[in-house]
């Protein structure tokens, strides 16, 4: 074979090399939902970090690849309507404000109902998510909804008062009428002609605006978000607590079609977003208080006597909380005392013992 055959021959055998393709990257597409606006806290960190998070992890094994499509503010669902889009199929993945659904997730409440123990949005997300792992109560909730639980999401650092009016204590919400979400709204029960309006957090400013409540329980990153100094320029600070209020979930039938290795890292993701947010909560914290005195707003703080005297006039919603489980076969009582100890251990101790008969 001359030199210019030889030369033919090894150029077609590349060009046949080059013409096999390569493994090809599968597309995979997932609707994620959340019927809050896009610049809220834990939405915006879902874009920034949930998803490039995946995409990074994916690309390294070059298999699969995510075509992402957000949808929020109401465009697909209302906040409170995650939980069924997620379940209708209208959704893929959503981020479920599980405060809306007390009854359909009973045990989602679990840090709701131990008010005054931890103003710490890290500790009480990891002790709820472990408590999610640990018990299937959590997990059969989301089952019974279509749903794969991935992980809890703690969003505020704390709870406090944001008053339309000037107020220096306690005291002083008694005959009021408080916005509230889910659970919170029970605190009022330990103080004298306090009313409890339901409302979410794209609800507030208005529901203070119109004088339909003259106070609202929220935290100090929502209110700097959603401008609430321009009605409500008081806060007391009482600081009742972090509180779980976001959980990622998949859609059943969604989480079924997809490969293992997806699987494997939408939960992996699902956790660094857990704690990825509660550190965000706690870091904007000083800084939202800040934002909120700055935009007009006056901060009181309460005594500790104070807090304590609220707390020990409530009824014990805990108790009440984990009886109610156990009544249906679930482990609430157990669940409440590893929660309190997951708590204690992370240096978080009560003005209360929730778990008190």
């Amino acid at each position: 074979m001359t030199m210019f055959s030889k030369g033919l021959a090894l150029g077609a055998l590349m060009a046949g090399l080059t013409a096999v393709p390569a493994l090809a990257t599968e597309t995979i597409k997932a609707v994620v939902i959340d019927g809050y606006p896009a610049r809220a806290m834990w939405v915006q960190e879902f874009t920034n970090f949930f998803i490039p998070e995946v995409n990074a992890r994916l690309a390294k094994t070059g298999n699969y690849a995510m075509d992402w499509q957000e949808s929020y503010g109401g465009s697909i669902v209302k906040p409170k309507g995650v939980l069924d889009g997620v379940k209708l199929g209208l959704g893929d993945i959503g981020i479920v404000t599980t405060i809306f659904h007390s009854s359909k997730l009973p045990s989602q409440g679990i840090s709701a109902v131990t008010p005054f123990v931890a103003a710490d949005a890290r500790a009480v997300a990891q002790a709820v998510d472990e408590i999610a792992r640990e018990f299937p109560t959590m997990q059969n909730e989301f089952a019974a909804q279509n749903q794969v639980y991935l992980a809890t999401g703690v969003v505020l650092d704390t709870y406090q008062v944001f008053s339309t009016t000037p107020i220096a204590s306690v005291a002083e919400l008694k005959g009021m009428k408080v916005a509230g979400a889910g659970m919170n709204l029970r605190y009022l029960e330990g103080i004298e002609g306090a009313a409890g309006v339901r409302g979410g957090l794209t609800d507030f400013y208005n529901m203070l605006q119109t004088g339909l409540v003259t106070q609202a329980m929220l935290w100090p990153e929502a209110a700097k978000t959603f401008k609430i100094a321009e009605v409500a320029p008081y806060m007391l600070r009482v600081d009742l607590g972090a509180v779980n209020s976001k959980t990622v979930t998949v859609n059943q039938d969604y989480w079924n079609s997809l490969p293992e290795e997806v699987q494997g890292v939408l939960k992996e993701v699902a956790v660094l977003y857990r704690d990825h947010v509660a550190g965000i909560a706690m870091d904007e914290a000083a800084a939202s208080r800040d934002a909120y005195v700055a935009a007009g707003g006056t901060i009181v703080e309460v005594s500790a006597e104070d807090r304590a005297a609220w707390a020990n006039a409530m009824p014990n919603i805990a108790a009440e909380w984990a009886a109610d489980l156990d009544a249906k076969g679930e482990p609430g009582s157990e669940m409440l005392k590893a929660y309190l100890a997951k708590l204690a251990a992370a240096g978080y101790t009560g003005v209360r013992d929730w778990s008190a008969k």
